[in-house]
């Protein structure tokens, strides 16, 4: 592909994270652009038809795979569908960014990053917050030994979820939420661990501890969980769907301990370094997450280069989540 040539988007589905956020990303992005929308229904069809017009509309996912003007797709569906529209997408010829997590667990990552593998596309997951300048300054701070050696690591997302018949608490789709937003403290966990070892994808938990509580369907509404590596780094995880909005992080090394309030969010906002009595507020200034994201993806495709949150590293987070998953059944 020419260099200088846009990246054409088809998205699999209109759900709220592709309506909202990435959809108008791609708008915004200075190397894509949205090509075309398949939908199994027509009103969802309809309503994004006059918001995009010359966006072509497909009933069904199919229809999207099969159009010669579509590069790339964005497939925000449930969770339990990934695996089999990624595959799909690969087998017709393109590239796709998938929303977190990547799979249900790691033998279909596995086999969705082979399939991807032997057809030639990219296989990314979306973590946006990989994204964000909260991030990035985090982990400067991590490298630059402001913290001494790093001893813990803390990170929970949590919310209040209010819609009985929400498809986060359906199991048949995927649902619970350490599939849904425990995914990001595991992965910000194994990121830090990362930054430590000073290569990707290259910590994994030697020792997981965990439990949880459940929905009457089987889903886990709230999830808690221990991680140790085997450099002794100690991790605690927490997710939920059952009480107030909590979404933090901190990072604790022998020198000074450093917060991240809003840890997965690009909202402007601040970091708290304190080392010793000092204590410091450093601003953090609003990102646009998804475009970079998209542009990133986009970029990796047209340069031919890996993107920034590579497949090793989603095999690892879902590795974990399998040995999470493990530890509260035994």
């Amino acid at each position: 592909m020419h260099p200088s040539r846009k990246i054409r988007w088809g998205v699999l589905g209109y759900a709220r994270i592709a309506r909202e956020s990435l959809i108008p990303a791609l708008g915004r992005s200075s190397n894509s652009e949205f090509r075309a929308l398949g939908s199994r229904d027509p009103a969802k069809l309809a309503e994004c038809a006059p918001k995009y017009p010359g966006v072509r509309m497909h009933r069904g996912y199919e229809e999207v795979l099969k159009d010669p003007e579509v590069d790339a797709v964005y497939i925000p569906l449930p969770n339990s569908q990934h695996k089999e529209w990624t595959i799909r997408a690969a087998e017709h010829g393109k590239h796709v960014l998938c929303e977190k997590p990547l799979a249900l667990n790691a033998a279909e990552g596995r086999e969705m990053a082979a399939a991807c593998a032997a057809r030639g596309v990219l296989l990314m997951e979306a973590f946006m917050y990989r994204y964000t300048e909260r991030t990035r300054m985090a982990l400067e701070i991590v490298r630059s030994g402001a913290l001494g050696g790093v001893r813990f690591v803390h990170s929970s997302f949590r919310f209040l979820l209010a819609k009985p018949d929400s498809i986060k608490l359906q199991p048949e789709l995927g649902g619970g939420s350490l599939y849904d937003v425990g995914v990001y403290p595991i992965n910000f966990a194994g990121l830090v661990a990362d930054t430590i070892a000073g290569r990707p994808a290259a910590s994994r938990p030697e020792v997981v501890a965990a439990t949880c509580g459940r929905t009457p369907a089987g889903v886990d509404d709230i999830f808690s969980a221990v991680v140790r590596y085997p450099d002794g780094l100690v991790a605690s995880l927490h997710s939920g769907f059952n009480a107030h909005r909590r979404v933090s992080s901190e990072i604790v090394g022998t020198e000074g301990l450093l917060e991240i309030p809003d840890t997965f969010f690009d909202n402007a906002g601040s970091l708290t370094l304190t080392q010793g009595e000092r204590v410091r507020e450093l601003a953090v200034p609003e990102s646009d997450r998804y475009r970079r994201e998209v542009e990133d993806f986009a970029a990796a495709i047209l340069e031919r280069r890996p993107p920034l949150l590579g497949l090793e590293e989603s095999i690892r987070n879902l590795e974990t989540l399998d040995r999470l998953y493990a530890a509260v059944r035994d």
